[in-house]
């Protein structure tokens, strides 16, 4: 796909670099060996045993600084040390790597966790949340086949105002790091009033709060899938909408309906499924889903290399 094709070119021109903390997985050396090919970013491959003594107690000194006040024990730390995950995260946090992408073996919960407590998360946010850019082979959908969804990783039930914080957030993502006029649907399994009752409501609140942080977005919300991503549909059920059915960032209302849409997506439209991507923390990183291939972790570092940069931005 084009768009990621740009992804990768843009991340070769920034040389970032970027650590990968399961070295023992198949994927992830074939994904080195990619990488370094087309020359995306300089990967540093961690595993148990490869970190010398010296830097995991400089690592778990700064953890333990970091963590203190919220009670952390320095057991609890050093044994966080022993895990290549944790020394990664701490690596991006003090300057020695711009990123790190893990989850091949992982669980999206412990690369959340590592990433929240080491990285910390942005005050003007104040939550972690995720994105996926999912890439279709039919271009007549969202943005010749592009589409970016979230959150399908973190958040099991954002607010209101946490639904459009995640809206905004990943706009702003989408405009950065894929260079395209983000068009975003809040979506639920209501159109524009035609229920009144549950997450719909919500949702809907958390559409006109999103207009009103940022009126500059076209936006809408709620809406049906349908109506948020086929002209047809959307004339027949919200001809007034902005965006004529012609959505390209999906904002869904709970981690359920993410997680499974994108899973579906990615299987029966045999789609590109690049992340989870974590946003609103203060530096890059990407999770990975455990079925991932290797060509996955390589756009996942090419992502992250470009957040990397527009974190110090």
């Amino acid at each position: 796909m084009e768009a990621i094709e740009r992804l990768r070119k843009k991340a070769k021109q920034l040389r970032r670099k970027i650590l990968l903390p399961e070295a023992d997985d198949p994927r992830i050396r074939e994904a080195e060996l990619w990488i370094k090919k087309e020359d995306i970013a300089e990967v540093i491959l961690l595993r148990k045993g490869s970190i010398s003594p010296q830097d995991k107690q400089r690592y778990a000194d700064a953890f333990f600084e970091l963590r203190k006040d919220k009670g952390i024990l320095r057991q609890e730390v050093d044994s966080c040390m022993e895990d290549p995950l944790y020394c990664a995260a701490m690596m991006v946090h003090l300057g020695e790597a711009d990123g790190f992408v893990a989850g091949a073996t992982y669980a999206t919960s412990d690369v959340a966790r590592a990433a929240i407590r080491c990285l910390g998360v942005k005050k003007e946010i104040g939550f972690a949340f995720s994105c996926f850019l999912m890439g279709l082979n039919n271009e007549n959908f969202g943005e010749k086949g592009l589409f970016v969804f979230a959150d399908c990783g973190i958040m099991p039930e954002p607010s209101s105002l946490q639904l459009a914080m995640i809206a905004i957030n990943t706009s702003d993502l989408a405009r950065r790091i894929l260079d395209i006029a983000p068009r975003i649907a809040l979506l639920s399994y209501s159109t524009k009033g035609s229920s009144k009752v549950g997450s719909a409501t919500k949702v809907r609140e958390a559409a006109n709060l999103a207009k009103k942080m940022r009126p500059d977005l076209l936006l809408d919300g709620e809406l049906q899938v349908d109506a948020a991503i086929v002209p047809e549909v959307a004339q027949i059920k919200c001809p007034d909408s902005p965006l004529e059915g012609r959505a390209n960032i999906l904002i869904f209302p709970n981690l359920e309906a993410g997680n499974i849409s994108y899973k579906l997506v990615q299987r029966l439209a045999e789609a590109r499924a690049i992340g989870p991507i974590l946003l609103g923390l203060n530096k890059a990183c990407s999770d990975l889903s455990r079925g991932c291939s290797a060509e996955d972790v390589v756009d996942c570092v090419a992502v992250t290399a470009i957040l990397s940069l527009n974190n110090q931005q």
